[in-house]
C-alpha cells in the first residue's frame, strides 16, 4: 500500500460487496450482470468506432504440450479407417480424401491462457452473483447458474484500451505495482478518450511485452487493478474488464482478501473478466492510428455449466 495515496481499508473493500452490488438490479433471475449495460445502442456505437477496418487479436496462442494436452489423429484415406466398409458406398469408394482431428484437454483458468471468467467462477462466503449458493455448482454437471453460456450470444461492445504503462513512461509495470483510479483517468486524458456505460476496458500493464521478450508468465506476484478501481468501474457502468495480467495486483494489499477485484467484480457486481490478454499489438495499432477505442468482439465457446471459456478477443479499429 502506498502511504502517499489514499486507498480503501480492508473494511472498505469488504463493504464493496454491499455498496457496489448489482444483485436484483436487472431482476432476481439475471445471470448477465454488467453485460446488461451493453444495449443495442451501445453495440451500434461500437460499430461506428470502426474507421480503418483493421482487426487485431488480443489473445495469446495456446501452446501444446505446455498449456494444452493434444492428441491428433491423421487418416490419409478415410476409406481405410475401421468401419468404413459399413458406410455408404460413396464414403468407402472415394480413396482420395482423408482427414485429421484432435482431442484437446485444457485448464484455461490461471495466469497464462487468455480466457473469459463468468460470474460462477468465484464464490464469497459460499455465494455467487445475485445471491445464488455455491451448491448450484456440481462436480458432475457443472454450474446451474451464471455459467459462460449466459453470454452465448457473444459480447460485442466498444472497447477502450488504457495504457497505464505508457502513462507512467515505463515499458511495463513491475510485479506488485497496483493500478489506481488516477492512473485510469490519466490514461483517458493522455489518449483523448473517456470510458462510458457499456464499455469493455482493457488495461495494459506491459506484462505482454515481458512475456514476448521471454519473461516468466507464472507466479503470484503481478501488476494489475487495485481494489480502489472497483467503485470507478461501477460508477462508469463498465460491462467487462480485461488486462494483460490475471486482473488483480498481487499481493493485493489486504492480508485476508486474496483477489478483491475477482471477488467483488464477479460476485457482487456481476462484472465479467478477460484474463491474460496480449495487448501489445492492440496498443501499437492504437498508437499508430491515434485511436484508443474500437469494436471489441468476444465469442466464448458455449460450454454447458462451465465457469468461463478460452477466447480470442478481436479489436477492430
Amino acid at each position: 500500500m502506498n502511504a502517499a495515496r489514499p486507498v480503501p481499508t480492508r473494511d472498505d473493500v469488504v463493504g464493496y460487496f454491499d455498496r457496489l452490488s448489482n444483485w436484483g438490479r436487472w431482476g432476481d433471475d439475471d445471470e448477465l450482470g454488467t453485460l446488461n449495460h451493453i444495449t443495442d445502442e451501445v453495440r451500434l456505437t461500437a460499430a461506428r468506432t470502426v474507421r480503418h477496418g483493421r482487426s487485431v487479436s488480443c489473445a495469446w496462442e495456446v501452446k501444446a504440450p505446455e498449456e494444452m494436452e493434444r492428441s491428433t489423429n491423421s487418416c490419409p484415406r478415410a476409406a481405410d479407417m475401421p468401419g468404413a466398409e459399413a458406410m455408404p458406398a460413396a464414403f468407402h469408394n472415394d480413396r482420395r480424401w482423408g482427414f485429421s482431428n484432435e482431442h484437446l484437454g485444457i485448464m484455461f483458468h490461471g495466469n497464462t491462457i487468455t480466457h473469459l471468467d463468468s460470474p460462477c467462477h468465484i464464490f464469497w462466503d459460499g455465494t455467487m452473483y445475485n445471491g445464488r449458493p455455491h451448491s448450484l455448482v456440481d462436480a458432475a454437471t457443472g454450474s446451474a447458474w451464471a455459467a459462460v453460456t449466459a453470454a452465448g450470444s457473444g459480447i460485442v461492445t466498444r472497447g477502450v484500451l488504457l495504457d497505464v504503462a505508457a502513462v507512467r513512461d515505463s515499458p511495463w509495470l513491475e510485479p506488485g505495482d497496483g493500478v489506481y483510479p488516477e492512473d485510469l483517468e490519466a490514461a483517458e486524458s493522455r489518449q483523448g478518450v473517456r470510458v462510458r456505460s457499456g464499455d469493455a476496458v482493457l488495461l495494459r500493464t506491459g506484462r505482454g511485452r515481458v512475456r514476448h521478450e521471454g519473461g516468466e508468465a507464472g507466479g503470484m506476484v503481478q501488476a494489475g487493478w487495485h481494489a480502489s478501481c472497483l467503485p470507478w468501474l461501477h460508477e462508469r457502468e463498465v460491462a467487462l474488464i480485461g488486462a494483460d495480467t490475471p486482473q488483480d495486483v498481487q499481493p493485493s494489499g489486504y492480508d485476508d482478501i486474496l483477489m478483491p477485484v475477482h471477488a467483488v467484480s464477479l460476485v457482487a457486481m456481476g462484472l465479467w473478466l478477460l484474463d491474460n490478454c496480449d495487448l501489445e499489438l492492440c496498443a501499437r495499432t492504437a498508437m499508430a492510428l491515434g485511436q484508443w477505442e474500437f469494436q471489441l468482439a468476444v465469442a466464448p465457446v458455449r460450454f454447458a455449466g462451465v465457469s468461463g471459456s478460452p477466447v480470442n478477443p478481436i479489436a477492430t479499429f
